[in-house]
């Protein structure tokens, strides 16, 4: 949905005529100081349960439940993709048992600290409504990326119910999502497929060299409870959406379900789940627990070496299905698997299920067992509220709602509630910037350590009916590592936040950029033809509607190996480059070669004067530059305008800081 903002410049003008300490940001930004007259409105307002405690970091989230997370690292975070349980109910409103019937969609979240997650919304998967029109379920997903003919794609594999396994496709890790077969990539009929008993639970995994593999099946049959056979693993076509082979089984004893497939050095692992049938000897695997296996081959063959983890049940007091899954980030090992304790914190006991993380240690060929812990994991850094966050990155919650795909809104109620751990406000900020739309207007408190302390200001949202504006409020001064908290007075919808650092602390701060990096050094690289990523939209950057004329706009759009998103580097000395469009003789220019924020970026015949010559900076993001101008002596950059991520947002230049809008992936193009 695509919202235009509430233009409200009288408000904006009357503000900073009256001299009120507060940069007057734009000519869109409402802006209202602290009024301590709202505190009596809040003492009125109770508010929303929130499940977890503020000490607890599982489940992720708590808005909705994810069952059986399938775990991806890209670009410096982690993405967890889930079965999208969700309450069934009766012909008289009552909660019925999950049967999984009903699941046709996939939730993705995702976090670069392991503690704030961001809910990036439900993919309509399968039915439909969904991607994969000929699926009628999308259960226990798996996700991979690869760079393929120059561009990084994302796949994610999902289970038929027990008939068979998809796959989609897409340029961005949060969508939008296409089906490239119409039809499923593994079934019945695949060689060595027709006697699995359940044919789900897909895993993936990318070797050292670019080979990938896919491991999938379950289930037991009569007789068999021992050795059912019913794994199988099998090499990925170059594409990731073909069989390079017949699918090999795997003996994994006394295996239901849940493969995965992960490598430490030069060992293999094979980790799925036990299933419920009685054992005969103390040696065998316990009941419904991870166990895993090890080979010096990713197709085996495996042999058992034990169990890493027990069923939730053992820590949390419900037991049921477990499912899996194993990432190394920040050269750390995580396990994601799923329990019932949210619900049961809900009032029901019907089998619904939630994502949850612990450490696990991996090495010398080994799984060290892991232990299930509400506690979860440490945050591996302070957020910074100095750069754009969206509201849907939390850690606690109360009573909101998640809307959208990929840059998702926050809707919220009188009393509701959003939680962010750990932000690191340093020496302290001035004031705070929401984009945020109300029917009837709202009141949002900012306070920290805990929703109902005492507020440390409000931001004042004005009545705009669906359309979005920026509104600002100073606060008091919050300063060192704090949690903090968001809670609304009435209905309201809330897309991002940011804070805007105190004069006082020597750093200056603009509508939506921090200068958080600008210490990159120049880069290299080498002349040639690229796709250009940036970092935050996840979209190319591109000239508009594919024409190329002087003085055409430069934007940005989906990856589609369009010539309009083809550019060619030449290195021109002392650390500049040009960039020159595959639709003619223009190169990417800034307007008039201004050196000032905002100035437009666009096409202009070549003359690889300054306006047209660009220095890349090295980054904390691997594989990623800030594309800075020689217009500004490099002190201002490429830039996804206001941190957009819709095709077409404008590309501008900023003062480098550094920040995810700001940076670039350059992908080789043929």
């Amino acid at each position: 949905m695509v919202y235009k903002k509430m233009l409200i410049p009288l408000l904006s003008l009357s503000i900073c005529l009256t001299g009120v300490s507060f940069e007057c940001k734009d000519a869109n930004a409402a802006v209202v100081t602290s009024n301590s007259s709202y505190e009596s409105q809040f003492n009125s307002i109770a508010l929303a349960k929130g499940y977890k405690d503020l000490t607890q970091g599982n489940p992720c989230m708590t808005q909705k439940f994810a069952a059986d997370p399938g775990v991806m690292e890209y670009n410096g975070r982690v993405y967890v993709y889930s079965t999208n349980d969700h309450y069934m109910y009766d012909s008289k409103g009552a909660v019925i048992a999950n049967s999984f019937d009903n699941v046709q969609t996939i939730n993705c979240m995702s976090s670069d600290d392991m503690a704030n997650w961001t809910d990036h919304g439900t993919i309509n998967v399968a039915g439909s409504n969904g991607a994969a029109k000929w699926a009628t379920h999308s259960w226990a997903p798996a996700a991979a990326h690869k760079t393929i003919n120059g561009k990084e794609r994302f796949f994610l594999y999902f289970a038929d119910r027990g008939g068979g396994i998809g796959v989609l496709t897409s340029d961005s890790p949060t969508g939008p999502w296409k089906d490239p077969l119409g039809h499923a990539l593994v079934n019945k009929a695949t060689p060595n497929c027709s006697n699995i008993t359940w044919l789900f639970d897909p895993a993936v995994f990318i070797d050292d060299d670019g080979s990938a593999y896919l491991s999938f099946g379950g289930g037991v049959p009569n007789g068999q409870a021992a050795h059912p056979k019913t794994s199988r693993v099998v090499k990925l076509g170059a594409d990731m959406i073909s069989l390079a082979g017949t699918p090999t089984t795997i003996d994994a004893p006394y295996i239901l379900e849940d493969s995965g497939l992960n490598k430490d050095g030069n060992t293999y692992y094979y980790t799925y789940c036990t299933n419920w049938e009685s054992r005969s000897n103390s040696s065998d695997p316990g009941v419904a627990e991870i166990a895993y296996m090890t080979s010096n081959s990713p197709t085996g063959p495996f042999t058992y070496k034990g169990t890493i983890l027990k069923n939730p049940g053992k820590y949390f007091g419900c037991y049921g299905n477990n499912h899996h899954s194993i990432v190394k980030f920040k050269n750390k090992w995580y396990i994601f698997y799923h329990s019932q304790w949210l619900e049961n914190k809900m009032g029901t006991n019907k089998g619904y299920r939630s994502a949850q993380v612990d450490e696990i240690n991996i090495s010398n060929g080994k799984i060290s067992p892991a232990t299930g812990t509400l506690t979860g994991v440490a945050q591996t850094k302070d957020l910074n509220p100095y750069t754009l966050n969206q509201m849907s990155t939390m850690a606690w919650q109360g009573g909101i709602k998640v809307q959208g795909l990929g840059n998702t809104d926050v809707q919220m109620s009188a009393g509701n509630w959003v939680g962010v751990s750990n932000v690191g406000f340093g020496t302290g900020p001035a004031s705070i910037t929401m984009k945020v739309s109300s029917q009837k207007g709202s009141v949002i408190k900012v306070c920290t350590d805990n929703p109902s302390n005492k507020a440390l200001g409000y931001v004042v949202v004005p009545p705009t009916g669906n359309a979005f504006t920026n509104v600002s409020a100073n606060v008091s001064n919050i300063t060192g590592t704090k949690k903090l908290f968001f809670v609304s007075s009435n209905d309201c919808v809330v897309d991002n936040w940011q804070f805007s650092k105190n004069p006082a602390s020597g750093t200056g701060s603009s509508t939506t950029k921090d200068s958080t990096n600008t210490s990159g050094t120049t880069q290299t690289l080498s002349d040639g033809w690229y796709y250009i990523k940036n970092v935050n939209a996840q979209k190319y950057l591109q000239v508009a509607n594919n024409v190329g004329k002087a003085a055409q706009n430069v934007e940005l759009g989906t990856g589609s190996g369009a010539a309009g998103q083809k550019w060619y580097l030449k290195n021109v000395g002392n650390g500049y480059v040009t960039l020159k469009s595959a639709l003619g003789n223009y190169m990417l220019d800034v307007y008039n070669g201004e050196n000032k924020d905002g100035s437009n970026i666009r096409i202009f015949n070549a003359y690889s004067n300054n306006a047209q010559k660009f220095a890349l900076k090295s980054s904390s993001t691997n594989g990623a530059y800030g594309i800075t101008t020689m217009s500004s002596n490099q002190t201002k950059a490429l830039d996804d305008y206001n941190f957009q991520t819709f095709d077409g947002a404008n590309v501008c230049q900023w003062t480098y800081g550094g920040t995810n809008n700001q940076l670039w992936i350059f992908e080789a193009a043929k």
